[in-house]
Parts: C-alpha cells; structure tokens; sequence
C-alpha cells in the first residue's frame, strides 16, 4: 500500500542520529525536466537493523556514563557518518588492541571479535563491553558447537570482513572459507568427514544460496545450520530493492563502501539492469545519474542512519521538484537488549 510522506518535518531517529538535516551541497540552479515530475520510491523497511540499533545505544550510554574516552575495536559499524560521528565526540576506533591503553574501556563491534582478541583485551586488564549482533553471536556460538562435534565447516563469506575474521576465529583449524560456487569444486576433505556449513550474515540471499546448492551437489550429506544464518534485516532490505527496483530508473543506496549489506543492495538492483549507486549521502550524488530519469529509488543498508536517507529525498525534492512516496514491503518489530556487562553497570 502506497503512503505519501512529507517532505521536510520528518519525525526524529533513534540515537540521536535524524534530529537534524546536514548542511547540503549548493544547488547550481538547474532543475530537471519538470514537465513530467521525478518521483521517488522510498523503500520500507531500510536502515538500521536492530543489532546497529543496538550497538549504537551502547555506545552512547558508555559515552553517557564514562565520558568519550573510550575505545571501539574496529568500526562500531560499517558506515562513515555513524563513525565520525563518535569519532568527533572523542571517541578512538583501533585495529589492533595493543592500541589500547591498560585499563581503558573498549567496546567489540557489532561485527564480533575473535577469542584471540578477546584473551588479549584481558591481558592488557581492558573493561570490555560487547556490543557483537546476536544473530553474529548466534554464528559464532554454531561454530562452535560444529567445531566440538568434529565437523569441518565451510563459511560462506567474503574475505577480509570483521565478521568472517571473528567467525573464524572461533574454530580455525575446523573453519575453510569459501566465496563462489567455483571454490566448492576445490575443496577436498577426507573421505567419511562430517561437513557443515555457515554463512556471514549479510551476504545477498540468491548469492549465498548458490554457493549453498553447490556446496549440497558436492557433498550431498553437508550439515545445515538450525536457522538461516543471513539476518532478516538483510533478506528484508534485499526483498524491498527485488520488487521496487524494476519500477524506477535509477537506485540510491544510502550506505558505506565497506558495508556488506550495503554493496549486495546495489548489486541486486543492477542485476535488474538498473543504474545503482552506492554513496554516504547528498554530497556524492552526481547530477548525470539523474539525466531523464523520471523515478529513483532510494534505501539504505542496515548501518546507515535514516538522516542520510532524508538529505538526500530532500536535495532532490529541492532540485527536480519530486514527489516522494514511501512503500513498504514488510514491518520489522525486532529490538535486541543491551549487553549484559553495560546492563549490570547501569545498575552500579
């Protein structure tokens, strides 16, 4: 069901992260063809997840009760303006703990961390606070479980990622990664092993699922997780790009360069042979994208904050004069608690 939203008033964010519209880059005057008015599909659901929700509120109660000083292995989330944001308020990002004074608080992303870096955090007498998706944990705590029944585990993922690098840290011996369907054909495991596989969970759905009927043609006894382990705000915001995505011109995804989540939505929409690009806000829009465009999509990933989103409707409202409409393919009722270690001091 279509809704008209209005432009310019829109209600206030959690986290303090929509109470204000950043300074726009200057018009140059130029309006787009008006005789047939641009208009912009704003998908529903899009932006953060209940686990980003969850991160940042950690962090800013840390911030609340101990002042800025505080450190965060890695990004808290993968996105910029959420970053430089804390980072402007004082706090430090580090990608190594050995960065970290003795003593000092620091904070697991929402990504997870390693139990290697997990021993080194106490070794140095670190005040941990983890701030690590439960659906991550969940991954991790499969892992696990595989590891201990001696099964060896394929994760699907890409490389590099701070949620891969945790996962794997869990179980190295027993952890291969793989990223295509290609790379199921080189595998090689000795004959009678017990094989499971996992997933990071922000791949692109159709993406893991060729790996995953690959990894079942090759070894048809493989071992599933109990659940999907792609989280619902990823399928949701995927799902939400798949259906609109055929309907306009061009797709804006409101998201970092290193976001995951963020990437397979561009991704997606292109395979429908639309123009789609993946930019941090208003300012890295380029009037070309927009050339006889009459409609535009516009989502975000599951760590960029909904005052992105806004700034970039509004510099196209002001520019082409679009209309907005707002349709939503799914409600997401999904909030997860603070993490126990703040919890137990915000009661101390």
């Amino acid at each position: 069901m279509w809704a008209e939203v209005r432009v310019g008033g829109y209600n206030s964010g959690r986290n303090g992260m929509e109470r204000v519209l950043r300074r726009l880059p200057p018009c140059d005057g130029t309006v787009g063809d008006l005789g047939e008015t641009m208009q912009i599909l704003l998908a529903n659901p899009r932006g953060f997840c209940a686990g980003v929700n969850m991160a940042i509120d950690c962090l800013d109660e840390v911030i609340r009760r101990f002042g800025p000083k505080v450190f965060v292995y890695h990004e808290i989330v993968h996105n910029k303006y959420v970053v430089e944001r804390f980072t402007n308020q004082g706090v430090t990002f580090v990608n190594a703990v050995e960065e970290v004074p003795r003593g000092s608080i620091l904070l697991y992303s929402a990504h997870g961390v390693s139990p290697e870096i997990r021993r080194l955090a106490r070794e140095r007498d670190l005040r941990t606070i983890d701030a690590t998706c439960p659906l991550v944990t969940k991954v991790h705590l499969e892992a696990i479980r595989f590891a201990q029944g001696g099964y060896h585990i394929v994760l699907i993922g890409h490389e590099g990622h701070d949620e891969v690098i945790g996962t794997m840290g869990e179980a190295p011996e027993s952890i291969t990664l793989v990223e295509t369907p290609e790379e199921v054909d080189e595998l090689r495991f000795p004959e009678g092993a017990k094989i499971a596989y996992l997933t990071q969970t922000t791949l692109s759905v159709d993406e893991a699922g060729r790996v995953i009927a690959a990894l079942k043609r090759r070894f048809p006894r493989i071992e599933a997780p109990p659940k999907d382990d792609i989280c619902y705000a990823t399928t949701n915001r995927q799902e939400a790009v798949f259906q609109l995505a055929p309907r306009v011109d061009v797709v804006i995804v409101l998201g970092s360069q290193n976001s995951s989540n963020s990437q397979r939505l561009k991704e997606l929409a292109r395979t429908h042979g639309r123009p789609a690009y993946l930019v941090d806000g208003a300012a890295e829009l380029r009037s070309e994208w927009f050339d006889g465009a009459k409609s535009v999509l516009i989502t975000a990933g599951a760590s960029a904050p909904e005052v992105v989103v806004q700034e970039c409707v509004r510099f196209l409202v002001e520019r082409y004069g679009a209309t907005v409409e707002e349709v939503s393919i799914r409600e997401e009722h999904v909030s997860f608690p603070l993490p126990r270690e703040l919890r137990v001091l915000q009661t101390t």
